[in-house]
């Protein structure tokens, strides 16, 4: 089935998509009115192609993401260092858990992309799971690792023929994206699916 998405920033950029892959981008009135029959979601802000985040085994190899279950011994935010380190040899199997919720962090930040290469099991079956695609880091890293790193490293334009893999971002424009950070994210869409909705 087709699904047209347009965000009210970016009609220009409107996006119809087909099953896993890109069938058309182009403005909103022009794809509505040549696919009546597509289903529509329309979405606040931007639609862009999505994030790449480069800090792929930093936010889920060397991270601990507790359950919410947990936030009273460990809190709800992540804990890296050697806090982290003592989790993981305490009981080694949260590995996987933690980076399955490592990935859903980063995909309610509107990464469709991660980079860096990952050595344990539980992390790369985590994101191949996700559908989330593996990139090359930059070769200067912006800052520290974040779920929202400064600056954004936004993947290249969609183009039909192409993954269906993009993210919608509650701000004016892209400037307000930079100033605001991936936390905006409304909507995250990997391969046609919808991965990450804001309620």
């Amino acid at each position: 089935m087709l699904t047209l998405h347009v965000a009210e920033a970016t009609p220009e950029g409107a996006v119809l998509v087909d099953g896993a892959l890109v069938a058309a981008v182009g403005p909103y009135e022009e794809l509505a009115e040549a696919h009546q029959d597509a289903r529509l979601r329309r979405w606040p802000g931007i639609l862009t192609p999505g994030l790449l985040n480069p800090y792929g085994p930093e936010l889920l190899e060397d991270t601990y993401h507790p359950d919410p279950r947990e936030a009273a011994e460990f809190g709800t935010e992540p804990i890296t260092g050697e806090r982290a380190r003592e989790i993981f040899r305490a009981d080694p199997a949260r590995r996987g858990a933690s980076a399955r919720r490592g990935v859903q962090r980063l995909l309610a930040h509107g990464t469709v992309a991660i980079a860096g290469e990952l050595r344990g099991r539980p992390a790369v079956d985590a994101v191949r799971r996700a559908g989330l695609a593996v990139g090359r880091r930059p070769e200067r890293l912006p800052g520290p690792p974040s779920l929202s790193p400064v600056p954004l490293v936004l993947l290249p334009a969609l183009v039909p023929g192409g993954p269906a893999r993009f993210a919608v971002f509650d701000v004016p424009d892209r400037a307000a994206l930079v100033r605001l950070g991936a936390s905006t994210c409304v909507a995250t869409v990997v391969d046609g699916r919808m991965v990450f909705r804001r309620r």
